[in-house]
């Protein structure tokens, strides 16, 4: 199988603005484009948005785009329960791998390709796009929280990350197709990350560029003290399992793997 043709695209959103599809279908069209004659198909994950996905909306997507999943539900539930949604349903599927974007318009679909090649010369990784912490516009508590969750990263992981808290990534889903996560917002990405590398699976990071608006016209839907704490609270967790679980299982691959 080409595996470049068993991979979805998945936009978790929530209260998008009036004219996002037509972005939306601009960029997904850019990919194909950039993979003609393979086509993507796209998951669409409205997390409890203000604004739902009413049936005349959906049609308008779906001439849009053709290739189109949308999975609309409410109450907000959080970012790590949309693409627990999304992954379970691609999976059914029948798709390897998930390409996963915010949807507020700080990566570059044009970056996809570049995912595509580390795949293919690293197969059953976990590809991570890495930011530059000097990015211009990016807020200065990012740059903390990132700095602050890397760090934990590589006590829990014995891994150094450049970048723990983005959200694109290349996902290897038929890796990941009995996790169950302990997680529903922010902190299910740190989870992920984390779980992985316990198994065994590699995990490469991508220097990768992106979009910040300037303070004034940045949307951000993270929850500085709430999140934060929430981090924080599974950073423990993750800690205190490291000992029981995570670093003996580490050592137990390391040695399958010289073996």
């Amino acid at each position: 199988m080409n595996a470049r043709a068993d991979i979805d695209l998945v936009l978790p959103c929530y209260n998008p603005p009036s004219d996002w599809e037509e972005r939306v279908a601009t960029h997904f069209h850019e990919v194909e484009r950039l993979f003609s004659p393979v086509r993507f198909h796209l998951f669409i994950v409205s997390d409890g948005s203000r604004r739902g996905y009413e049936p005349e909306t959906i049609d308008r997507l779906r001439q849009l785009i053709p290739n189109v999943c949308v999975v609309d539900y409410k109450p907000n539930r959080g970012k790590g329960y949309a693409l627990s949604r999304a992954f379970a349903l691609a999976g059914a599927k029948g798709y390897r791998h998930a390409i996963t974007l915010d949807a507020d318009g700080q990566h570059y679909p044009d970056e996809i390709p570049r995912f595509v090649k580390v795949m293919e010369e690293h197969p059953g990784a976990l590809i991570v796009g890495s930011r530059s912490l000097e990015q211009e516009n990016m807020p200065r508590e990012n740059t903390f929280a990132n700095r602050f969750s890397n760090f934990w990263f590589t006590l829990q992981t014995f891994e150094r990350l450049p970048d723990t808290q983005t959200g694109y990534r290349l996902y290897p889903l038929y890796r990941m197709q009995k996790m169950r996560f302990f997680t529903n917002r922010y902190e299910t990405e740190l989870e992920i990350l984390v779980r992985l590398a316990w198994k065994g699976i590699p995990v490469i990071p991508l220097p990768i560029k992106v979009f910040y608006a300037p303070a004034g016209e940045r949307v951000t839907h993270f929850r500085k003290g709430r999140d934060f704490l929430r981090i924080s609270l599974l950073n423990t967790v993750l800690t205190m399992t490291a000992l029981a679980y995570g670093y003996p299982s580490i050592l137990l691959h390391k040695w399958f793997k010289r073996s």
